[in-house]
């Protein structure tokens, strides 16, 4: 690897990390640069998720504010996640990689859709339950059951798994956006954590762009909490959907 091409895999874990931490599209900038690069694709997506953990680390840590609101969702998403990424790295290791090409690109565009019109569906919700109704603040099982099946793409290869995280948390909790986003940083973080140690163990890994990526995203995961929780809420939801449509594009 080259110098310019080493500083071109930093840059994309830097943008990867802020990404991560705010509208949740981090492998679609680092993925293609470590192709760009030469990495075969297998050995591009583990290297890539095993260097993302920093900036899902860093990132949960610029959120404990919000995660501190809701420890009990917190744990959950924790442990569901976690463990649903261990099939999703499995299934990247014992599948080919066009298994769900065709699918991916129309299920981040549903979900991004899904972002922008939950607002008005909940209200509605909300307005049909009454004022009395209590906020959901704990997942039923179509939300869990959701959360899993977002884990397990995360690990499988997890570009737009953000946007998915999101859109299943805003339909099934009724929760402030910015501590929705700090689950959905959460969820991406121990999904990348338990499909590393899958991927230590079982894959060809590049640890120079490993290293490279880990060092960007730790910087990147920590600045875009600080801009994840400052944005208005239209702001980051119209942020979420805009990468959504482009992670469609490139995808597609």
């Amino acid at each position: 690897m080259s110098l310019l091409e080493a500083l071109a895999v930093l840059g994309a874990g830097l943008g990867a990390g802020v990404l991560s931490s705010t509208v949740g599209v981090a492998s679609l900038l680092s993925f293609p640069v470590l192709l760009a690069v030469g990495l075969p694709p297998v050995t591009a997506n583990a290297s890539n998720t095993v260097g993302l953990v920093p900036g899902g680390l860093s990132g949960s840590l610029g959120y404990r504010r919000e995660l501190r609101e809701q420890p009990a969702l917190a744990r959950t998403v924790l442990v569901v996640c976690a463990l649903a990424a261990v099939g999703g790295a499995l299934l990247l290791l014992a599948l080919p990689s066009a298994v769900f090409e065709a699918v991916v690109p129309w299920l981040i565009l549903f979900t991004a859709v899904l972002v922008g019109v939950q607002p008005g569906i909940s209200r509605r919700v909300r307005e049909r339950a009454g004022p009395d109704a209590a906020p959901r603040t704990r997942m039923s099982p179509l939300t869990l059951a959701g959360t899993a099946l977002t884990g397990v793409y995360g690990g499988y290869f997890g570009a737009g798994a953000g946007v998915m995280m999101m859109a299943v948390m805003g339909f099934g909790l009724d929760l402030e956006l910015r501590v929705v986003n700090a689950l959905k940083t959460l969820s991406l973080m121990a999904g990348n954590v338990v499909a590393s140690l899958v991927f230590v163990l079982l894959a060809d890994l590049d640890w120079a762009a490993i290293a490279l990526v880990a060092a960007g995203s730790l910087v990147g995961g920590y600045v875009g909490a600080v801009i994840g929780r400052r944005l208005p809420d239209r702001l980051l939801r119209g942020a979420i959907v805009a990468a959504g449509l482009t992670a469609f594009v490139l995808l597609l």
